[in-house]
C-alpha cells in the first residue's frame, strides 16, 4: 500500500505537509525548536562551591585530603607490622564473623584501609579543590590534528594549575607518600613464597628415649605386640590428639612399624637401626607428603595413594616406582628398661618432600 492510498489525516505531520504544500501551494511551518524532544539542553549555570570563594574552606579540604593520605601511608606500614606480629595459625573471635585468623583479618583489613583512603583523597581532592566547570566537546577523529594536541596540552597545563598540584605542596607530598607506601605490601608478601631459612622443617618430635605410642591404643609398644607381617602406626611420647600444634607435628612425627624377618632385610644400616626385625620408617611419602597406609605383607613393599610411588622396606626403604623423589627416613629404635620401644634419635635426614632450602 502506498502512502498514497493512506486517508491524509493518518499521514505523519511532516509528510502530509510535504504533501499539502505540493498538493495546494501551502507554506510548511517549521517545527519549533522547543518542541524537539532530542533539543540540546545545555549546560546549568555553574555554582561556585564554598571551596571557590573561601579559602578557609579550601584548606580544610586540603587538611581532610592529606589526612586521607596520611591515613593510607599509617595503613600500609600497619599492614607490614601485622605480617611480621601475627602468626599463620592464630585465631582470633571477631563479632560478628566468628573465630578467624588473625593474619589473614588484618592483612586485609590494613591492605584495604590503604587503597581506601587513597582512593578517598583523590575522589575528596576533585570534588572540593579541582575545578569543577563542565566544559562540552564535540565528537571529532580518532587521529588528532596537531591543533587538538597543542590544546590537548594547554588543557593539561591549565588543568595542572586549577587543581593546586603545584601550589598545594601538603596535598602533593602525602599523596606521593601513600603511592610510595603502597607498593611495599606487595614487596613484603613475597615471603609466602615459601617458608624462611629454619630447621623446622629439618627436625620432628622423635628424640632419643621417647618411646613409641600406638596410635590406636594410644598405649607404648613393646616388641611383642608387633608380629611378622603387621603394619602398626606409632607417634612419640607426650603427643596429645588434643593439642593445638597436632596436625603440625604429626606430619612430620608420623610413624610405620612393620617386622620383617632380619634374613629378609637386604640394607645393613636398616638391619643395624632395627630391633630384631622390627623397623620404623616415616609414613610421610616423599613426593607431595601423602600418608603412606598400603603394605604388602609379602613383598614388604608400602604404595602411597595418592600418586602410586612404592617403597621397599626390606631394602633401605628405597623408591622402586612412581614419583617419590627418595626413600623414607629410617628411625633408629631400642627397647628401654621398661621393655617398650623408644627412639635412639631423631631421623637422620628430613621427613616428607623435598624443601628449597635443604641443599
Amino acid at each position: 500500500m502506498s502512502s498514497q492510498d493512506i486517508p491524509e489525516e493518518n499521514l505523519p505531520q511532516e509528510q502530509g505537509a510535504a504533501h499539502g504544500a505540493a498538493g495546494h501551494g501551502n507554506t510548511a511551518v517549521a517545527q519549533r525548536a522547543d518542541d524537539n524532544p532530542f533539543a540540546d539542553p545545555g549546560l546549568p549555570a555553574h555554582k561556585p562551591r564554598i571551596q571557590d570563594i573561601d579559602e578557609r574552606a579550601a584548606k580544610r579540604s586540603e587538611r581532610a585530603v592529606a589526612l586521607m593520605f596520611t591515613l593510607s601511608m599509617l595503613s600500609t606500614i600497619a599492614f607490614i607490622a601485622c605480617f611480621v606480629i601475627f602468626p599463620v595459625d592464630q585465631l582470633v573471635y571477631i563479632w560478628p564473623f566468628g573465630r578467624v585468623s588473625a593474619l589473614n583479618f588484618s592483612l586485609g583489613l590494613t591492605l584495604g584501609g590503604a587503597l581506601f583512603f587513597i582512593g578517598a583523597g583523590a575522589v575528596h581532592w576533585a570534588r572540593t579543590l579541582m575545578s569543577d566547570q563542565e566544559v562540552a566537546d564535540e565528537r571529532h577523529p580518532i587521529a588528532a590534528s596537531p591543533e587538538v594536541k597543542a590544546q590537548v596540552m594547554a588543557d593539561w597545563a591549565a588543568g595542572n594549575e586549577e587543581s593546586g598540584f603545584g601550589r598545594r605542596k601538603l596535598i602533593r607530598n602525602t599523596m606521593f607518600g601513600a603511592m610510595a607506601l603502597v607498593p611495599l605490601s606487595g614487596v613484603v608478601l613475597l615471603r609466602d613464597l615459601g617458608p624462611l631459612p629454619e630447621k623446622k622443617l629439618r627436625t620432628t618430635l622423635w628424640a632419643k628415649g621417647k618411646q613409641l605410642i600406638n596410635m590406636n591404643t594410644m598405649e607404648p609398644l613393646r616388641p611383642e605386640d608387633i608380629t611378622v607381617g603387621s603394619l602398626v602406626f606409632a607417634m612419640p611420647e607426650g603427643l596429645e590428639m588434643d593439642d593445638h600444634e597436632f596436625q603440625k607435628e604429626i606430619a612430620k612425627a608420623a610413624l610405620m612399624i612393620v617386622r620383617i624377618r632380619p634374613d629378609d632385610i637386604k640394607d645393613k644400616r636398616e638391619l643395624e637401626w632395627s630391633h630384631e626385625g622390627i623397623v620404623a620408617f616415616s609414613k610421610i611419602c616423599t613426593h607431595v607428603g601423602c600418608p603412606i597406609s598400603l603394605y604388602e605383607q609379602q613383598t614388604h613393599h608400602v604404595l602411597c595413594p595418592c600418586h602410586q610411588s612404592t617403597f621397599d622396606l626390606s631394602d633401605g626403604a628405597r623408591v622402586i616406582f612412581g614419583p617419590a623423589g627418595h626413600a623414607l627416613p629410617q628411625l633408629r629404635i631400642g627397647v628401654n628398661t621398661e621393655g617398650n620401644l623408644e627412639a635412639l634419635g631423631d631421623f637422620a635426614e628430613p621427613v616428607g618432600p623435598s624443601f628449597w632450602e635443604r641443599g
